[in-house]
């Protein structure tokens, strides 16, 4: 680890957090099937493995200079982007509860990310 949080690294925590909602909702789609096989040969489930492989990469080099204290917890601004990706993507219903929640992490995201600077 060589130092704080720069500009281009939280670009390349975006990235990442992009990269892991991408993933999960490829996943999503592809899952409606109950068949574990039908699947697996969905062209949807091998782009979210291919999403799962390149935010890998992406995120080892972000471990590589950003400290772990800084770098995880701005990882949770994949549960915002899932919750938003899926309310416009799969229709999905946001209720003021899970609204009140996805505006804390985004809160709890903002305060870490300022420490970072």
């Amino acid at each position: 680890m060589t130092g704080g949080l720069t500009l281009p690294m939280f670009g390349l925590i975006l990235f990442c957090v992009v990269a892991e909602t991408a993933r999960e909702v490829c996943f999503k789609q592809a899952a409606s099937d109950n068949a574990i096989l039908a699947t697996l040969v969905k062209p949807l489930t091998w782009l979210g493995i291919a999403f799962w492989a390149i935010e890998l990469l992406a995120w080892t080099a972000v471990l590589a200079r950003v400290p772990l204290t800084i770098a995880f917890p701005l990882m949770a601004l994949s549960y915002v982007g899932t919750v938003v990706a899926g309310a416009a993507v799969f229709k999905e219903k946001i209720n003021l509860r899970h609204a009140t929640g996805v505006f804390l992490i985004t809160a709890g995201v903002a305060c870490v990310g300022a420490t970072g600077l």
